[in-house]
């Protein structure tokens, strides 16, 4: 493997020892309040979370993770817009999410073939701000009183809101390294 692909990978990956679990919620955090001084205090995660340890991957196999986890949670969206009915709020909402959702996997997966850290660092930026504008679009959706599975559209919104929280990192990663 190139030296440049293994530096992509380490960007993209989040730890060297873990990979997060595609069945990860945040349910399996327990949070206790412990109070650092009267002022403050501090929230600590269970050291029992099972978050992480199920399986291990290696990098690429994080990677190819990845795009396929961003291509199903688009396909889920464009299903769930397909068997949707009509009226005119709910077909600019479907229009946009529906972009902005496969915008997000397509740029995941161009910023994975990317030829330089910037080129990556750049399309990771397009990556987070198209999966940001879906996780708008799906909370527009669950506010309004637009006829939709309310239930399907939470689950979709935790999808792509822990999509996010994943791709965020990776562009933080990166950011260093454009600076080189």
């Amino acid at each position: 493997m190139g030296k440049f692909k293994a530096m992509i990978l380490d960007l993209l990956y989040l730890s060297a020892d873990e990979a997060p679990d595609p069945d990860f919620s945040i349910e399996n955090f327990v949070f206790e309040e412990l109070p650092v001084d009267k002022n403050d205090t501090q929230l600590l995660a269970d050291p029992q979370s099972e978050y992480g340890k199920s399986t291990k991957k290696s990098k690429e196999e994080f990677v190819t993770w990845l795009k396929a986890r961003t291509k199903k949670a688009a396909i889920e969206i464009i299903n769930l817009m397909e068997n949707t009915g009509n009226s005119p709020g709910l077909n600019v909402v479907r229009y946009q999410l529906i972009k902005s959702s496969t915008s997000s996997a397509a740029n995941y997966r161009a910023a994975c073939r990317a030829r330089s850290v910037k080129e990556f660092y750049a399309k990771m930026c397009i990556v987070v701000e198209e999966t940001d504008e879906t996780v708008f679009w799906l909370e527009i959706l669950n506010d309004s009183k637009i006829k939709v599975d309310k239930s399907t559209i939470s689950k979709l919104q935790k999808e792509w809101t822990e999509i996010l929280k994943i791709m965020a990192k990776a562009k933080h990663n990166a950011y260093p390294a454009t600076k080189r």
